[in-house]
């Protein structure tokens, strides 16, 4: 978001009317910037201070990285701080942080809250998701990785996929059964998960880029203290949906300035395209034309979610920015690719690696990124429950008929 969006939350030094949410951001940046120096100070240990004064995540409570003021004053603070040379690296280093440290503030106790948050803020450990599996994609209800309660311990048995950064991971957050005789959706219980415990095997999934940024992990007999619960006994369901709700904020609900992202792409490589910038070609024109279009009502509509939303979980409009993002983001590196013509066909390497970041789908080869945005319409829910959750929730038509929702987990039929 630029400073020159009126409907974006300003601070007092902005040129917003003082009020006491603004003072307190501004004296908090203030007194941020005057003791450390973003330019020159490593990331993590600004990034550690930050947390400190509260301006992690704004809407967290005092002492879990925030103020305990609304969403909408985040904006203000980075874009401060990112005047000043801040570098904000958690998106692509501990992507998982943007809903893992919702989850926890939710639902950890004042221990987890203590020993997770900080480190987690300051990259010192990534986190990973555990909520998919080979039998439950879509529906992730469904899953039958098994916690069996062994005294103060849970022993775990199961495989989960699709795990990203799991092969990075210090921590994950994780869902398994341990009601076989409840509803699906009653069955679950939330744990964080220690990746390094005896039993966890983490495997590479290749994608069609060559990366392995994907994982399957294998538990066997993996035992969790119950103090690692998050939630109460057959209440991961809802512990989930704090998750859930805030993974799609966090990939398809992010603010930009107008004109940045993926749709940047498009619009320099058909500038690119001939001397008078890509102006020959009239349905070239036509096609960035849109796109350029849908971005920004995107970003408007993100904005004014933003703006809107309340401390809490989020509601279903992280689910209709998400779909939004998934699906322009397939469509702009389309034409990205057929405005390269011929040489749109050629790809570097398929060699396997493992990747130290995350690439939901913006900057690099639009080549290997027309490959990797294929997922964008997968990973935090699919487009096709994103548009079951828009219908449902937002428009308020009838669901989906649900024969399984009643019966017990270990009645219903599986493959």
């Amino acid at each position: 978001m630029t400073a020159t969006d009126s409907t974006a939350p300003s601070t007092a030094h902005g040129g917003e009317a003082p009020s006491p949410e603004a003072d307190l951001v501004n004296r908090r940046v203030d007194e941020l910037l005057a003791a450390h120096d973003p330019a020159s100070e490593p990331a993590d240990a600004f990034a550690g201070a930050r947390f400190d004064a509260g301006l992690a995540w704004v809407h967290s409570p005092e002492g879990c990285g925030g103020l305990g003021l609304s969403p909408r004053w985040q904006d203000a603070v980075d874009r401060r701080l990112a005047a000043a040379g801040a570098e904000r690296t958690i998106f692509a280093r501990n992507p998982i942080a943007g809903m893992a440290a919702p989850t926890i503030v939710a639902h950890g106790s004042d221990d987890q809250k203590r020993r997770y948050l900080r480190p987690m803020y300051t990259c010192d450990d990534v986190w990973c998701q555990l909520f998919s599996e080979p039998g439950a994609g879509s529906d992730v209800a469904s899953l039958s990785t098994r916690a069996v309660r062994d005294g103060d311990e849970w022993v775990l048995n199961g495989q989960k996929v699709w795990t990203t950064f799991a092969h990075m991971a210090r921590w994950g957050l994780l869902v398994a059964r341990t009601d076989p005789d409840a509803p699906k959706h009653k069955g679950l219980t939330y744990f964080v998960l220690d990746m390094h415990a005896p039993g966890v095997e983490v495997r590479p999934l290749r994608q069609m880029t060559g990366e392995a940024e994907f994982n399957e992990v294998y538990l066997t007999d993996v035992r969790i203290p119950d103090a690692e619960r998050l939630g109460e006994v057959g209440e991961g369901w809802a512990v989930s949906m704090t998750t859930l709700m805030n993974e799609r904020v966090a990939i398809g609900g992010t603010v930009v300035a107008r004109g940045s992202g993926a749709i940047s792409d498009v619009v320099r490589m058909w500038r690119d395209r001939s001397p008078q910038g890509g102006t020959a070609d009239a349905v070239l024109r036509d096609r960035v034309a849109r796109l350029w279009i849908e971005a920004e009502v995107i970003r408007l509509t993100n904005i004014r979610a933003s703006q809107n939303r309340r401390l809490g979980t989020p509601g279903p409009e992280g689910s209709v920015g998400k779909l939004a993002f998934a699906e322009l983001n397939k469509r702009i590196y389309e034409l990205c690719v057929d405005l390269l013509g011929p040489a749109g066909t050629l790809y570097g390497s398929y060699d396997m690696v493992r990747p130290d970041h995350v690439g939901f789908g913006v900057g690099g080869d639009v080549r290997k990124t027309f490959l990797r945005v294929r997922a964008n319409s997968i990973e935090g829910g699919t487009s096709e429950v994103m548009r079951n959750i828009l219908g449902e929730r937002v428009l308020g038509l009838p669901g989906e008929p649900r024969l399984d929702k009643e019966l017990p987990w270990s009645q219903v039929p599986r493959s």
